[in-house]
């Protein structure tokens, strides 16, 4: 019987042994790759915002100054301070100036000196947009001067327009662009066309009362 160990097996055997082997191996290697495919992917901590225009009015760092953005679409919806969304926009942030720029965290002042509002255009609406500013409150007595741009982003980050306003005091407003947009997204024509949309009678005894209530945006 300890003898027979001395002989190499039939060919046949070695043969079947490969094929086991390497059928085995194939085996494990589509198993690896099957359970790669169905792991279900890791989303927790992404924000992927649905936006096809972003626009931004941005004034000097650390200004005392509160500038408001304010954007018409062509269906006469309004979007700023005092209505957060409307129609297809939403305002994503909303500066007061200096106010909110520090906040304490364990003790310690941190401050954020950037000034600047955004709108975002969640979809796509056929009509004239106006992007309006307003100077809300003038701290510093001074003219501000303040960036505007709208940028179209999809397939890809295209700026449409980029310009600069400078607001004279407390009350003015001014239009820094007016856009046109067909069904599908592609911008029309520019102008720069003023168009009041908030300075009326009543925004100026709303203003008016919140200065004697010490109160305001």
């Amino acid at each position: 019987m300890t003898g027979k160990n001395l002989f190499a097996p039939p060919e046949d055997q070695n043969a079947f042994t490969d094929i086991l082997f390497n059928a085995l191996l194939g085996f494990a290697f589509m198993f690896s790759v099957a359970f790669i495919l169905i792991r279900p992917e890791v989303t927790e901590g992404k924000i992927n915002p649905k936006a096809e225009f972003m626009i931004t009015a941005q004034w000097p760092d650390g200004h005392q100054d509160d500038i408001d953005l304010i954007v018409e679409d062509g269906e006469g919806n309004l979007v700023w301070f005092d209505a957060r969304e409307a129609g297809l926009m939403h305002l994503d942030r909303d500066d007061r100036g200096w106010l909110g720029d520090a906040i304490t965290v364990s003790g310690k002042k941190i401050e954020n000196p950037l000034n600047q509002e955004t709108v975002t255009i969640r979809g796509i609406a056929a009509g004239e947009y106006v992007v309006n500013l307003l100077h809300y409150k003038a701290e510093t007595g001074r003219p501000v001067p303040v960036k505007v741009k709208v940028e179209k982003l999809n397939p890809q980050v295209n700026v449409v327009f980029a310009g600069t306003n400078t607001l004279a005091g407390a009350g003015d407003e001014q239009t820094a662009v007016r856009f046109k947009l067909d069904a599908t997204g592609k911008v029309l024509g520019l102008a720069t066309r003023d168009k009041l949309l908030i300075r009326t009678e009543d925004f100026d005894a709303k203003q008016e009362n919140a200065k004697q209530n010490g109160s305001g945006e």
